[in-house]
C-alpha cells in the first residue's frame, strides 16, 4: 500500500518561537552567526570551510553571477554561480570572485612598455581598472617597469600614440614592496607614502602582487568578510548530473571553494553518481553539496553516496511551481524538522556531522530564524538576493516602482533542462517547473542583509542564545492559528502613509 504520512505537512508561516529567558550578557553585539558549511568529525575536527553569515544564494540565473558572489561573499555568506550556462563561462564568473580580494592582487591588467595610450584606454574600458602595471613582457609575473594610472594622462591632451614609456610612472619613482612581506607592513607602506596602490616584486624585481588602500578600507567596513587561507573570497559552484565530468575539474581548477549539484529531487541515481565520481576522482578535498530532499531517506542516500552538506525543500520557491505541476514536495518547515532529526542520528551513529541547507519557502526574514531554530545549518534564498544591484537580473520600471526580473531554472525562460534528467538520449523537460516574475527592487545588498542580520540577533536575545548551535538545541516552537496570523500584524487601526511619517 502507499505509505501515508499522517502529520500535516506545515510551512514556516505556521510557526512562532516562544522566548526563553535573555540573560544580560544575551545582547546582539555578543552573537555570532558562524555556522559549517561541510561535513566533519564533530568534536574531533572543525569543518573545512565555514560561513560567517548562514546565508547562501540560490543556483539561479537571475540571482548568482559574479557580482552577486562577491557581494554576498564580503558580507560573510556564499553564493553558487549558476550552472546553467557554458562551462568557459562559468569558469569565467568564478575566476572574477577569486581575483577580487582584500590583500595580495594578481595583477589581470597589466601593459607592455611599447603599448599606447589607446592600448591603455581599451583595456580600461574592457577591465574597469585603473591602475595598470607596466611589465617588460606585459604578463602578470613580468619585470615591472612602472605603472599607469588615470593621473598619468590626459586624453584631451595627450595623443593616442604616445607609448606607455613616455607617461607612466617609472619603477624608481615608486613605493615597492618585497615578496614575503606581511599584509599588514604592506597596509602600513600605503598609509605611510600617502598612496593607493603597492606593487610587490620578488628578488628579481618580477611582479608578483598588489596591495590597494581601498581593499585595507572596504575590508574595515566588512568585518565579516569569508576569505580562504589566501585572503580571496570564498565562491561556490552549481553543477548538473550531465557534464560534470567536464564542468567539475574545470571549476575546481578555476578556484571554486564548493560545488552543488543544482536540482529540483535529489533522491536520485544520477546524483550518487555525481557524487561518487567527483570524491574518487578529486578526494575528500573536493567539497560538494546535494538535494534537493525532504525526508530521511532522501538525506541518508546523498550522505552515504558522499554529500557535503544536503540541500532540504522541494516545491517551496516563490517562482517554483513544481508541487502544482507534478504533486511533488512538501511543507518547507516539515520537511527541515525530519530531516535535521536524521542528520542529529546519523551524528550519533558515525559521529560525522552533516549541515543541511534550508531552501525555499523563506517569505519573510523571521522564517530565517525559524529555519535555522529548527535545524538548518544555513538557508539558501533566491527571491531575497535577486532584488539588489549585484543580482545579474535587469533593473525595470514597472507603474511607479522599481522591480527586478527574476525567473526560475524550470522556466521556459531559463532553459536549464539539464537539471531534470528524464533518462532518454536527448531528452528534455515537457514542460515548465518555474514561472518568469518580478520582484521589488531593494538598493545594494549590504543595506537590507543588515538589517535582517539585526532582526536574527535581536531574535536569537529573545530566544536566551547566543551562537546558532544553541538555537537548535534550546528554541521552542508553537503552532499558530490562522487568526492568530492576523493578530500578530497591525490591526484594528488606520495606518498612516509613510510618505508622511
Amino acid at each position: 500500500m502507499t505509505h501515508i504520512y499522517e502529520e500535516v505537512s506545515r510551512t514556516f508561516n505556521e510557526y512562532l518561537l516562544v522566548p526563553n529567558l535573555t540573560t544580560k550578557d544575551c545582547t546582539p553585539d555578543k552573537i555570532t552567526l558562524y555556522t559549517p558549511l561541510v561535513s566533519f568529525k564533530k568534536g574531533v575536527e572543525q569543518p573545512a570551510l565555514k560561513l560567517n553569515i548562514p546565508f547562501a544564494s540560490a543556483i539561479m540565473q537571475s540571482v548568482s553571477n559574479d557580482s552577486l558572489g562577491i557581494a554576498l561573499a564580503r558580507c560573510g555568506g556564499i553564493s553558487f554561480i549558476f550552472q546553467s550556462q557554458t562551462i568557459a563561462s562559468q569558469v569565467e564568473m568564478v575566476k572574477k570572485v577569486k581575483k577580487y580580494k582584500a590583500g595580495f592582487v594578481t595583477s589581470t591588467t597589466n601593459l607592455k612598455p611599447t603599448d599606447t595610450l589607446a592600448d591603455v584606454l581599451e583595456l580600461k574600458k574592457k577591465t574597469g581598472h585603473s591602475t595598470m602595471p607596466v611589465t617588460d613582457d606585459g604578463l602578470p609575473k613580468g619585470k615591472l617597469m612602472g605603472i599607469v594610472t588615470s593621473k598619468d594622462y590626459r586624453v584631451s591632451r595627450t595623443s593616442l600614440e604616445t607609448k606607455v614609456s613616455e607617461f607612466m610612472t617609472p619603477i624608481d619613482s615608486l613605493v615597492i614592496g618585497t615578496k614575503g612581506i606581511s599584509l599588514t607592513a604592506a597596509n602600513d607602506l600605503l598609509w605611510e607614502h600617502k598612496i593607493n596602490c603597492l606593487p610587490i616584486v620578488n628578488e628579481t624585481g618580477h611582479l608578483r602582487n598588489l596591495v590597494f588602500r581601498k581593499d585595507y578600507d572596504e575590508h574595515k567596513e566588512h568585518p565579516y568578510e569569508l576569505l580562504d587561507s589566501e585572503k580571496r573570497l570564498i565562491v561556490g559552484a552549481g553543477i548538473n548530473t550531465k557534464d560534470y565530468k567536464e564542468r567539475v575539474p574545470a571549476l575546481l581548477e578555476a578556484g571554486a571553494d564548493i560545488l552543488c549539484i543544482d536540482s529540483s529531487d535529489g533522491y536520485s541515481e544520477w546524483q550518487k553518481d555525481t557524487l561518487e565520481y567527483i570524491k574518487s576522482t578529486f578526494g575528500e578535498s573536493a567539497k560538494v553539496g546535494a538535494g534537493n530532499v525532504v525526508d530521511k531517506e532522501g538525506f541518508l542516500y546523498l550522505v552515504k553516496a558522499g554529500a557535503d552538506f544536503v540541500k532540504v525543500g522541494i516545491g517551496g520557491g516563490s517562482i517554483c511551481i513544481t508541487r502544482e505541476q507534478k504533486g511533488i514536495g512538501r511543507g518547507q518547515a516539515t520537511a527541515i524538522i525530519e530531516v535535521a532529526k536524521a542528520r542529529d542520528e546519523y551524528f550519533r551513529e558515525t559521529g560525522i556531522y552533516v549541515p543541511i541547507c534550508s531552501d525555499g519557502g523563506i517569505v519573510h526574514d523571521y522564517h530565517t530564524i525559524l529555519a535555522l531554530a529548527m535545524g538548518a545549518d544555513f538557508i539558501m534564498m533566491g527571491r531575497y538576493f535577486a532584488r539588489f544591484d549585484e543580482s545579474p537580473n535587469k533593473t525595470i520600471r514597472l507603474g511607479k516602482n522599481f522591480v527586478k526580473e527574476y525567473w526560475g531554472e524550470g522556466s521556459n525562460r531559463a532553459k536549464n533542462w539539464e537539471r531534470y534528467e528524464m533518462g532518454e538520449k536527448g531528452g528534455y523537460l515537457k514542460f515548465e517547473e518555474g514561472v518568469d516574475s518580478y520582484v521589488p527592487y531593494a538598493g545594494k545588498l549590504k543595506d537590507t542583509l543588515d538589517i535582517t542580520l539585526a532582526k536574527i540577533k535581536s531574535t536569537m536575545c529573545s530566544c536566551g542564545s547566543k551562537t546558532i548551535e544553541e538555537l537548535k538545541n534550546t528554541a521552542r516552537l508553537t503552532l499558530v492559528s490562522a487568526t492568530s496570523i492576523i493578530e500578530g500584524g497591525a490591526h484594528d487601526v488606520i495606518l498612516k502613509d509613510k510618505e508622511y511619517t
